[in-house]
């Protein structure tokens, strides 16, 4: 079985502009939360070997445990995605993971990675058809990122293979906006479900055991520290 180290490139509380929530430190709770669970999925996936994270948020920085953590140049995403790759022994199979994908199970990212490992170069676009959610690479020094707007195009035309994901699959489901939240709402992470339940005061549906795996980042439970107001 091949083994994947994966980057994800986290602005943790520094980012989602566009969830306009009336709450003002909602959307910032909900953008640590949606990695945590991206986080934790990618943690729980039997190909992922080793998980790199790249953030400037020191409250998510602080919390992680089991995984690396890189500091965000705050030059854009691409240049944190390569401050990510510039921790990898380039010659291993690398994988860039986007932390917005807080309806992620692990047998997912698995399916996703089963089938890159047949590919030198390969790719999995957001629902909406336009971006990237996954590029993959069998070396890591062959991996360059060109995230953004019209990101699947360009990964596309850089030689990555499209893999057949659903556009259902919780790989493809990144949250941008409110939309995006309500749609993935019900099959959201342990931490996305405690933030969405203290905003609505109703007590979130439970998530399937798979959905989670085990890792917790340093033992943090949805309502403690981490995510409080």
């Amino acid at each position: 079985m091949c083994t994947w180290s994966v980057v994800l490139p986290v602005k943790g509380s520094l980012g989602k502009s566009r969830l306009l929530l009336d709450d003002p430190g909602a959307r910032a709770r909900l953008a640590v939360a949606f990695a945590l669970d991206t986080i934790a999925a990618a943690s729980a996936a039997r190909q992922v070997e080793r998980i790199v994270v790249v953030s400037a948020d020191a409250r998510l920085r602080g919390a992680l445990r089991g995984v690396q953590v890189v500091e965000d140049p705050l030059t854009g995403l691409n240049a944190a995605i390569r401050a990510g790759l510039e921790a990898l022994e380039g010659r291993r199979p690398a994988a860039v993971l986007l932390a917005d994908l807080p309806a992620l199970a692990p047998g997912e990212l698995d399916s996703a990675l089963e089938a890159a490992s047949k590919h030198p170069l390969a790719m999995v676009p957001d629902a909406a058809g336009t971006g990237t959610t996954l590029t993959t690479a069998l070396r890591a020094d062959a991996l360059v990122p060109r995230f953004g707007k019209g990101s699947r195009r360009a990964h596309n035309s850089a030689g990555h293979l499209e893999l057949d994901v659903s556009p259902t699959s919780g790989l493809r489901r990144d949250v941008d906006d409110l939309a995006d939240l309500e749609a993935v709402a019900l099959r959201a992470g342990v931490h996305t479900r405690a933030v969405l339940s203290s905003l609505s005061g109703v007590t979130a549906p439970t998530a399937a055991p798979s959905a989670q795996g085990s890792f917790e980042p340093s033992e943090i439970t949805p309502e403690g520290p981490l995510l409080a107001s």
